[in-house]
């Protein structure tokens, strides 16, 4: 499919993809990679722009390592590829969930109930930081912390003791009971790459903290609606900035390299960086996060 100037005009509002995607891994085929190699050789590309996440960059790294030109791009609504500030596609997710938390403000508050809002984050609770603090959110929990159900339930018991009838809990898909220590998945089936198809952990939540409070605790899981719709302004320049940069580097035969955002300048970093392991929310993001709530906690029992 030719990229010209005509093919591309107008996307830029949408979302999604136009060339389309899939969760194959053809490292794990015994000529996978072999085939894609004949594959652009057949079709004569001089470069390939990998767009996509550690699993999709995984794949790129393993094709650089056998000779193909490649740079890659940070595509993953779940911000947790090293190298970069920012992936694009995050900002949306941030927002979109944002919006879902305000939402459910309303239901939680005008009928005295605990919300408990799932959102995507297998590794890194990144969505649910940036969600949780920007909807005002009682309790944030994420991959990174595994969390004791009880504490969680103590929480929300205070918070109830002082007259503030609801409750909102932001809980990253990902997120590890600390007695259980295991994700709480699907089904028992792994994609292409390894991965358990998670999703439950916000309705197991919810029955816990109902049986050990007494509150009526409801669950709101967002699924794939983190994922669709129009791109915000942020994600939109981003990703446009991702693109010249990622051209640049061909041009300058960068290639093992990815386009990242450091600060406010798009810079190249190795391929092998990018993928070498997965970004998490650090200890700084979480002391400031859960400080702030705990702060706020604070001064509402003071007053």
């Amino acid at each position: 499919m030719p990229l010209d100037l005509h093919a591309v005009a107008g996307i830029l509002p949408r979302g999604g993809t136009i060339l389309r995607t899939s969760r194959t891994n053809p490292a794990k085929k015994p000529d996978g990679l072999e085939k894609c190699m004949a594959t652009l050789k057949k079709n004569n590309v001089d470069a390939l722009i990998a767009i996509g996440g550690d699993d999709t960059l995984s794949v790129a790294t393993k094709l650089f390592d056998k000779g193909v030109k490649v740079v890659g791009v940070p595509k993953t609504i779940d911000n947790d590829l090293s190298g970069t500030d920012f992936t694009f596609g995050f900002d949306t997710a941030v927002n979109i969930v944002t919006e879902a938390i305000d939402r459910v403000h309303t239901t939680a508050e005008a009928h005295n109930r605990v919300m408990v809002v799932e959102v995507m984050g297998r590794d890194a609770g990144w969505i649910a930081i940036y969600s949780g603090i920007a909807g005002g959110a009682d309790v944030i929990l994420i991959p990174e912390q595994p969390f004791d159900v009880d504490k969680v339930a103590a929480k929300i018991r205070m918070r109830h003791g002082r007259g503030r009838y609801f409750s909102i809990v932001v809980v990253a898909e990902g997120a590890k009971f600390a007695s259980k220590d295991a994700l709480v998945t699907q089904s028992g089936e792994k994609d292409e790459f390894g991965h358990a198809r998670l999703g439950g952990i916000g309705n197991t939540l919810a029955q816990e903290i109902e049986r050990r409070t007494g509150f009526e605790t409801r669950t709101v899981v967002l699924g794939h609606i983190q994922r669709g719709g129009s791109p915000t302004a942020f994600d939109r320049v981003l990703a446009t900035r991702y693109g010249l940069g990622a051209i640049d580097m061909v041009h300058r035969a960068e290639f093992g390299r990815m386009a990242a955002l450091r600060g406010n300048k798009i810079i190249s970093v190795p391929l092998a960086e990018a993928t070498g392991t997965n970004r998490r929310v650090d200890q700084e993001m979480m002391d400031a996060v859960f400080g702030i709530l705990e702060d706020v906690e604070k001064e509402a029992v003071a007053g």
